[in-house]
């Protein structure tokens, strides 16, 4: 056999699935959504559970010590942007001062 005899015919053909064997491959029936969505419940229900099991204190009491964290971020907040206006104020007086030396004069 030479080598041309050789190269002919010797493509492969890629094996073809027909539709039932498709969706057997993913588990059959084409479920896999429900299948998904089953799951993802559950993953919900037991993550759910689980943080009431573990939950370190009664909801009123963290509820109660993010409300006092949020005024103490709120009040921080305040003073910082009060500081900050401050020192802008300042230095744009200081900009203006210095401008004003270096302008003619009215």
């Amino acid at each position: 056999m030479g080598k041309d005899e050789r190269s002919q015919g010797t493509e492969r053909e890629e094996p073809q699935l027909d539709e039932e064997e498709f969706d057997a491959g993913r588990g059959g029936g084409g479920g896999g959504g429900l299948t998904f969505l089953a799951g993802f419940v559950l993953g919900a229900l037991l993550g759910a559970g689980t943080a009431l099991l573990l939950a370190p204190e009664r909801g009123s009491v963290t509820r109660r010590r993010l409300s006092r964290r949020l005024r103490d971020l709120k009040a921080d907040t305040a003073d910082r942007m009060g500081e900050l206006r401050h020192r802008t104020e300042r230095e744009l007086r200081r900009r203006r001062r210095g401008l004003a030396r270096h302008l003619p004069g009215d």
